[in-house]
């Protein structure tokens, strides 16, 4: 899962963001946080998927 997450210095400063995207792993987690649901989240961003969610939550915990 963790490879969903990327880390790239030319890429929104660097911070992690889901693969493939510009959506910060902060944003989702954020937006998790604050009683957003998975398929509000889905809606709202139409290239993330219930994978990239999980992977988000993992890299959080640091696994």
């Amino acid at each position: 899962m963790i490879d969903r997450i990327e880390i790239d210095p030319r890429r929104c400063g660097g911070t992690p963001v889901i693969r493939g995207t510009r959506i910060p792993v902060a944003v989702v987690l954020d937006q998790l946080a604050s009683g957003e649901d998975w398929e509000s989240l889905l809606e709202g961003y139409p290239g993330l998927t219930r994978e990239d969610i999980q992977a988000a939550t993992l890299f959080a915990k640091g696994q």
